[in-house]
Order: structure tokens, then sequence, then C-alpha cells
């Protein structure tokens, strides 16, 4: 399969995600600005401080979203096949970002470059409607989250992940995943012993 027919199979697989359809020739323009990025664990996509230039569409791999609090390492998020990774405010409104993106194994990520989305929206409702979605679960998720770590224990936190997104639980390493989930490794190691398979059912 040549670059051209990847880039398309991924703006089709993009739009399933997310529930919108393109006419052919709006489906060639967005797949024509994808620029595809295959990276190695530990490979940083974004700094700190950089303004972000591209929405990540994650084909392969496993992608960490942290940012630095009394120079600790605290994870943000964590993606895997078939998320986008979004530094929302950086991407949106070119400012420098306080969020670092980083591998946590080899990856295959297509990036959608903030310039060129914004010239296809500015003829394409359509393609409004594409980029509208990808932030409304974009702020959808953030609230989830923001709601669990608010109102949930922490064995509660480790089942809802076990359930909804166990990808983080069985591939990020564990200092990541206590990280994301807010609490100590020591008490997420205690949490796993606790957690039967009843409980994730």
């Amino acid at each position: 399969m040549n670059l051209n027919e990847k880039r398309r199979d991924v703006a089709r697989e993009i739009c399933r995600c997310y529930g919108v359809t393109l006419s052919v020739d709006i489906l060639h323009a967005f797949a024509d600005m994808l620029e595809p990025f295959k990276v190695l664990r530990g490979h940083r996509l974004l700094e700190e401080g950089q303004v972000c230039d591209y929405m990540y569409y994650v084909e392969r791999g496993l992608v960490l979203q942290y940012y630095k609090k009394n120079n600790v390492s605290v994870t943000e998020h964590i993606s895997h096949e078939g998320d986008m990774v979004i530094c929302i405010e950086s991407f949106f409104l070119r400012e420098p970002s306080k969020i670092a993106v980083t591998m946590l194994e080899p990856s295959i990520v297509f990036g959608i470059p903030h310039d060129a989305m914004e010239t296809l929206a500015s003829r394409s409702f359509e393609f409004c409607k594409l980029i509208f979605s990808i932030q409304q679960r974009a702020l959808i998720v953030s609230q989830r989250k923001a709601d669990v770590l608010r109102f949930e224990t922490a064995k509660e936190r480790y089942i809802r992940t076990m359930k909804e997104n166990p990808e983080i639980i069985r591939r990020a390493p564990l200092h990541n995943v206590a990280s994301f989930l807010q609490m100590s490794p020591e008490t997420l190691s205690r949490v796993r012993a606790q957690v039967t398979d009843a409980d994730i059912k």
C-alpha cells in the first residue's frame, strides 16, 4: 500500500471513529494533509513550552501526555490505537503547551496540521463537523476524568479504567498508570490485589 492509499484509509477510519461522513473530495483533501510519524519508544512529539502544531491519530502504539509539578512528572492521559492525542489549549489557541507528549511504545501516528486543518475547515462545513466531533469527545473525556477523580475511590477508579480502557492497565508502566489514576504506585499495587474478576465484569 502506498502512502496516499494509507492516508485515505486513516482518514476514513478517523471519520468512522467520530461518526462523520465526508464527501470524496473533502475526504481526499483531509487525507492529503495527514503527516505520518513512525517514532521509537521515548521519542517526544511535543516538549513543554512548544506550541502544539498537530493533533495526532494513533494508528499503533502507546502515547503519554504529562506535565511537571514540583519537578515530578504527572500523567495527564495515555492514548493508544484509535485515539486522538490533542493538547487542546495549545493547539487551538496557539500558545506554548504546558503538556509534553512522548511515546511509551514504538508507535505510528498521523498528524493533522493546525494550519491545513483551518484552511480546509474554512471551506467545508462537513469537515467542520468532524473537527467539532473531535473537540467534543476530547472535552467529554476531560470532564469525565475530572468527575471520576472528584467522586470515586481509588478502587473504583481502577475498576472503571479496567472496564473502559483496559489497554492502559495492560500496557502502560505501573508508575504512569498510578499517576494517571492519581494514586501512589503502592496504593495501585494494593488496589490491584483487592480487585477480583467479578469486579471487572
